[in-house]
Formats: structure tokens, sequence, C-alpha cells
């Protein structure tokens, strides 16, 4: 044992020294497979681009605003073309939907969250209730 360590820290530098030896025998990854491992899973494409108010279809909102809610039925929202879940809202009315989508429902926010023309938002309302029948 070496006279100015304790047990404890000769062990420690035992086990290090024996990690670095083990260590030393493993061959580094050449370059090519380290970038294919590194390879990010997603890219996001991004745009200064942003789409003003009006002028947009029932169908493009659909896909890209009411979507988030309405595609995956998130927060108890009714899915887009479920004919059983938009029945009974259909049957009160298109204005009654028209007003849960002015004024929003539930946990649907007013205008569906966006800046969303009155046109819109009946091209919106329309197309849904389209996809429900």
């Amino acid at each position: 044992m070496l006279p100015m360590f304790s047990k404890k820290s000769s062990g420690l530098i035992v086990l290090c020294s024996l990690a670095a030896l083990v260590a030393c025998g493993k061959k580094a990854l050449d370059e090519e497979k380290t970038a294919e491992l590194i390879q990010p899973v997603a890219r996001l494409a991004l745009s200064d681009e942003v789409a003003a108010p009006g002028g947009r279809s029932g169908e493009q909102l659909v896909q890209t605003v009411c979507s988030a809610c309405h595609g995956t039925g998130a927060l108890g929202a009714p899915k887009a073309g479920d004919k059983a879940a938009w029945a009974p809202r259909i049957a009160q009315g298109i204005d009654a939907l028209y007003k849960s989508a002015f004024e929003g429902k539930g946990q649907m926010p007013a205008r569906a969250g966006a800046q969303l023309t009155d046109e819109e938002l009946h091209a919106a309302v329309d197309q849904l209730v389209a996809l429900a029948r």
C-alpha cells in the first residue's frame, strides 16, 4: 500500500487505473459511424411567412387550426368526421355551432384561439359539419 494514501484512496487509484487500461483497448468509432449515430430525429423548417387572416378555406382551417383538437379528440373535442359525436351538436342548429365557435365552449377558446375573420370561422364550422354528414 502507498504510505501517503488511505486504503480508500489507494483503492480508488487502482480502480481508475484499471478503467483507463480497459478503455485504452477499445477502438474509437470512425467519423462516419459517429455522424450516423448523432443524426437528428426530426427537422423543423421555419418561415418568415405568416398567413394573414382572411381568405382561407374551411378545409385549410380545419387542417391547420381546428385539427389540433378536432383531429385528435383532445380536451373532449368531437373529432372531425365523427357523425355520432357531431349529430347532437348539428341538431342544435348551425347558429348554435357558430355561436360556440365565436364565443368558445368548454375547453375551446373563443374564435378557436386564432385570428380568424368571421367568414373564416363560418367556413371552418361549415367544413366540420360537412365532414360529419
